[in-house]
């Protein structure tokens, strides 16, 4: 298995991987289209962010987002980790470990002084996946707002 950055020929793919994980997720659904359209905005702008992907031979057999911003309270650059996700004949056997492990390596050598993710509230499995990893909970709570 390897980790590399995606490219646009890796689109079609992805797209099916962030289906797996948007069925999974309480505020999500999946569309080919739209997740096509928002990869390719990651990938083919690399000052937002990076799409890593491991590789079984031609496959891929999961991925991982990070997004960059600038956090003010640092003074630094910043990532957001994003849409990790393992096919299931590909979990509990390192791979999840082993995309995060590549996707702190690659924000540490983007200049990112640290990562943010969230996490269903009720997925429990994810949050003590994302523990071993050496995330900590936030007492910061997270709020959206849509806009039209």
């Amino acid at each position: 298995m390897i980790i590399e950055i995606a490219t646009a020929n890796d689109i079609p793919e992805l797209s099916s991987l962030l289906a797996d994980l948007f069925s999974q997720e309480e505020e999500f659904t999946p569309n080919h289209e739209t997740q096509q359209r928002g990869l390719a905005l990651i990938i083919d702008y690399p000052a937002v962010g990076a799409v890593l992907v491991a590789r079984q031979g031609e496959q891929i057999i999961g991925m991982v987002n990070l997004l960059f911003t600038i956090s003010t309270a640092l003074g630094e650059r910043v990532a957001l980790l994003e849409d990790m996700v393992v096919f299931p004949a590909g979990r509990g056997v390192g791979v999840g470990t082993k995309l995060v492990s590549e996707a702190i390596s690659y924000s540490q050598a983007q200049g990112c002084k640290r990562i943010t993710l969230l996490t269903d509230q009720s997925n429990i499995s994810a949050q003590r996946f994302y523990a071993k990893q050496g995330f900590v909970m936030s007492s910061m709570v997270p709020m959206r707002i849509a806009l039209a």
